[in-house]
């Protein structure tokens, strides 16, 4: 075989999966292979840590097309049509092909347009007032131009938000569909499932409900005389994107294949409707709010790879204040970034063939397949919600997905994890808690119970003008205490507390005395498991018999708890230490220790 006809790889022989297994089982110790190596996602699917030519996998059949026209959107609030037209053709300038316009009212589409060439640029509407008379002036002034955008009224978003659905609001609809009759690239009917992502859902929920909404629009424009097959080329559809990168990319595409499943029910075979992805609420912080730059492209990633129409990402800092023209313009050129440099968006179908891709977004097809059939098979989407089923449902995932973040098993960087502790965060921007609404659906952060643990801190400092100071006391073996004492201060530091370096001592009497003395808060004692055996209960009577106001901590999960707990300790951080509950505690000891100093 010539080199030019040679496989890559060819010099490799092939590895079975038996020869695979037998190595890993090796390599495992008796470890269950379950629990280490399968992922299991809060979808009910097991993921599997390896994939090769013997696994048979199903390659599903219309997940969609990579956009070779890929839109990217900004947002752009409309509080005049001069002031709207200005900030569009500003994104137009620095790289934007799609202005997303939210209007409060009627304005005046010949300001609000003028200047932008609707040939290159895709333009969409939010708007829920006077959607037909704005629609009326804008095709009018489209005339004979490649319209391209879609238009969204609320129609679902704004009943699975408020409980109440209008139904003057299909009215709307059979007018805008018969409005943009002539402009095939824009799009009527928007029906969003963004809102049950950003409240908590699992991915094969958001497909589920998104098509259960959608089922439920058909028949009710049905209904007012409009065939199926124009409200199949008229939908645009809004999808949140999270974190979880292959499963996102997965979604997309289960999304695309399962649409022309229920098209095929309806005797409708070819349509053409677009997905406009967003960048989730869910997944954003407040503190070290720059990391949500980095959220932001794998979410973008993960979109474009699943075959999307068009990308909105919000900029980094939206979640605390009004964006930036900076912010904004970072937000653009991720996109941009994406498409122009890293080639996103220009390769033909890129995750189609890859094992591990195809097996999950087959599995999520079937998962949201029977999840759609169980809301039809019960009366469909608007019974269900009516009911509050899918209330429950998605309510039930949110409440697996906090205790994992409280637990740290899901790490989110500058908030349960990795916390930036040079930052200083306005008390008013920290939430005051999650609660939430269980007959609607409330877009929310993930991280609003840590915000609220973290605003506590934040008041307790306005309120003493001290921040609590943590100190690391460690001795002993060289290792052990180093790693834990890097763990205590990156799990301490969630807390907004002073999370001093580690301070070595020679021995663990010196490290008791001298913590006790010093002028911290909290102390942590950081050493070995065999170094606590010898010297734990010794070190703690010690401490006690010089400060008994203290916060007393170990770093470590040491099995006579009990006899610690008896001579003073307060608590302890290790890995299934639960972060809310663990640092509540600390707080409520430190707040109280502060205010008695006060009197």
């Amino acid at each position: 075989m010539s080199d030019k006809n040679k496989k890559l790889f060819s010099d490799f022989p092939p590895v079975s999966t038996e020869q695979w297994m037998e190595r890993v089982t090796a390599d495992l110790k008796g470890a269950d292979f379950d629990k280490k190596l399968v992922w299991k996602n809060l979808t009910g699917i097991n993921f599997q840590p390896c994939y090769n030519i013997e696994n048979k996998i199903t390659q599903l059949k219309n997940t969609g097309e990579n956009s070779q026209s890929l839109v990217n959107y900004r947002s752009v609030a409309v509080q005049t049509a001069e002031g709207g037209n200005k900030l569009a053709i500003k994104a137009v300038e620095e790289g934007i092909n799609g202005i997303i316009f939210h209007l409060n009212g009627n304005v005046s589409v010949e300001a609000l347009l003028g200047g932008i060439d609707l040939e290159i640029t895709t333009v969409s509407f939010e708007i829920t007032e006077g959607a037909v008379a704005f629609t009326k002036d804008l095709v009018s002034y489209a005339k004979k131009s490649n319209l391209k955008g879609y238009i969204n009224t609320g129609i679902i978003s704004n009943y699975v938000t408020t409980g109440s659905f209008d139904e003057n609001q299909v009215e709307v609809a059979v007018e805008l569909v018969k409005l943009t009759a002539n402009y095939p690239n824009f799009k009527a009917i928007t029906v969003s499932g963004t809102e049950y992502l950003d409240s908590g859902a699992n991915q094969v929920q958001e497909i589920a409900y998104t098509l259960n909404s959608l089922v439920f629009l058909v028949e009710k424009l049905k209904e007012k005389g409009v065939a199926v097959q124009d409200v199949f080329i008229n939908l645009n559809f809004q999808l949140a994107i999270g974190l979880e990168y292959f499963v996102e990319i997965s979604k997309f595409r289960a999304f695309n294949n399962l649409l022309a499943e229920v098209a095929a029910k309806y005797g409708v075979a070819e349509y053409s409707n677009t997905i406009t992805a967003k960048t989730s609420i869910w997944s954003k912080s407040i503190t070290d709010a720059e990391t949500n730059l980095l959220r932001c492209t794998t979410e973008a990633m993960s979109a474009i790879l699943g075959n999307v129409d068009g990308v909105l990402i919000d900029a980094y800092d939206k979640e605390f204040k009004n964006p930036s023209d900076f912010s904004s313009r970072i937000a653009g050129n991720i996109t941009t970034v994406l498409r122009e440099e890293s080639y996103f968006g220009k390769v033909s179908n890129p995750v189609d063939g890859s094992y591990y891709i195809e097996e999950v977004s087959s599995k999520i097809a079937d998962k949201a397949l029977e999840l759609f059939k169980a809301i039809e098979t019960e009366g469909g989407f608007y019974t269900a919600f009516e009911n509050e089923t899918i209330q429950q449902q998605i309510a039930d995932i949110r409440l697996q997905k906090l205790k994992l973040i409280s637990q740290r098993r899901t790490p989110m960087v500058g908030i349960n994890k990795y916390p930036n502790l040079m930052e200083t965060v306005d008390i008013d921007l920290l939430s005051k808690g999650g609660a939430d609404n269980s007959k609607v659906l409330t877009p929310r952060r993930a991280s609003l119970e840590i915000e609220a643990m973290r605003r506590v801190t934040e008041q307790l400092v306005a309120d003493t003008n001290v921040r609590p100071i943590v100190q690391l006391a460690s001795y002993g073996n060289l290792n052990m205490r180093k790693a834990r004492a890097a763990f205590a201060y990156d799990f301490i530091g969630v807390s907004g507390f002073d999370v001093h370096q580690e301070e070595s001592f020679a021995s663990a009497e010196i490290a008791a005395t001298e913590s006790a003395k010093s002028n911290s808060n909290v102390v942590v004692i950081c050493s070995s498991d065999q170094d606590y055996d010898e010297t734990a209960v010794n070190f703690i009577k010690a401490f006690r018999a010089i400060n008994t106001d203290k916060v007393l901590l170990l770093a470590g999960a040491p099995k006579n708890m009990n006899e610690l707990t008896e001579a003073g300790l307060d608590g302890v951080v290790n890995m299934r230490s639960d972060v809310l509950v663990t640092l509540a505690a600390i707080q409520k000891k430190v707040q109280k220790t502060l205010k008695s100093l006060e009197v």
